[in-house]
């Protein structure tokens, strides 16, 4: 015989974990100019001996409607998912994909260097290469006697 442990507060955690998501969800509004991203790509960044790696998934996006610009030590990552367009007499079941506009930045480090990034998109995930400045060594200066 097994027993089965019986926790409530887990149905009610559960419950507002799917609150949360869908006040999330539907707390940006659509088509509002003002609203800066309809979804947020996840990003993982590494930290490498010469460069840093930024790595976005953007599965559904093409290359041509993702920007990537540098502005004032902060690295913008910007886009669009268009909607795929549905005919009238299917009958839609669930719609979970986000679609529409994506943002995000990231602030870098002194020791990136702004004029080699480069960016490049492969089976929806977006790879942004950042090199690091080649580190500038102290240099001792000799006093000598007048």
């Amino acid at each position: 015989m097994n027993i089965a442990r019986f926790e409530p507060w887990t149905f009610v955690d559960l419950l507002h974990r799917d609150l949360d998501r869908l006040a999330d969800y539907r707390g940006v509004a659509r088509n509002d100019p003002a609203s800066v991203a309809d979804w947020i790509p996840a990003v993982d960044i590494l930290e490498e001996k010469d460069r840093f790696v930024l790595r976005a998934d953007v599965p559904g996006v093409e290359p041509d409607d993702i920007d990537v610009s540098m502005d004032s030590g902060v690295l913008n990552v910007s886009g669009e998912r268009r909607a795929e367009p549905r005919p009238d007499d299917a009958g839609v079941q669930r719609v979970e994909r986000a679609t529409g506009r994506f943002f995000r930045h990231f602030t870098l480090p002194e020791t990136a260097d702004a004029e080699g990034i480069t960016a490049k998109c492969s089976n929806g995930i977006l790879e942004v290469s950042i090199p690091k400045m080649p580190q500038i060594q102290a240099r001792r200066i000799t006093v000598d006697a007048a």
